[in-house]
């Protein structure tokens, strides 16, 4: 899957938000948040994981800037993300990273939270808390 710049991923994700308006289907925007270390290279680090757990038709992006990662999972309900997000989690607390981090991941669902770009981050990034996975201490894996 080929990983997209934020502008093309926004752009894509809008649509598919009205696409998903239109026929009444679920699309569930993915943020995933490392902290600790460089924040642009650990972002990257973790698109390369998160990539085999995708499928083909949904998307992915590295924002270099505020060195995160966003999914936009099409078709997928909440229920549905959330068995993304324990795969996505479960791989990423198996994975030795160059430094120790800590990995957040929030999630939000159109149309259950919003049908907008905007209203999404915002309750992502406000959910991402609660997913928060911790190495132990002294090691460099994420849990």
């Amino acid at each position: 899957m080929a990983v997209l710049t934020r502008d093309t991923f926004e752009l894509v994700l809008t649509s598919e938000l009205k696409r998903a308006a239109r026929s009444q289907t679920f699309v569930t925007l993915v943020l995933v948040h490392p902290r600790g270390g460089e924040p642009a290279p650990a972002a990257a680090e973790i698109a390369r994981l998160v990539d085999r757990e995708l499928r083909e038709t949904d998307l992915l992006s590295i924002d270099a800037d505020a060195g995160a990662v966003s999914m936009g999972l099409l078709d997928a309900d909440l229920q549905n993300a959330i068995c993304v997000i324990d795969r996505v989690m479960s791989c990423l607390e198996h994975y030795q990273f160059s430094v120790p981090l800590d990995v957040e991941v929030g999630a939000a669902c159109c149309p259950t939270h919003g049908a907008d770009l905007g209203t999404l981050k915002r309750v992502a990034a406000a959910a991402r808390t609660g997913r928060a996975r911790r190495p132990p201490h002294g090691t460099a894996h994420a849990q």
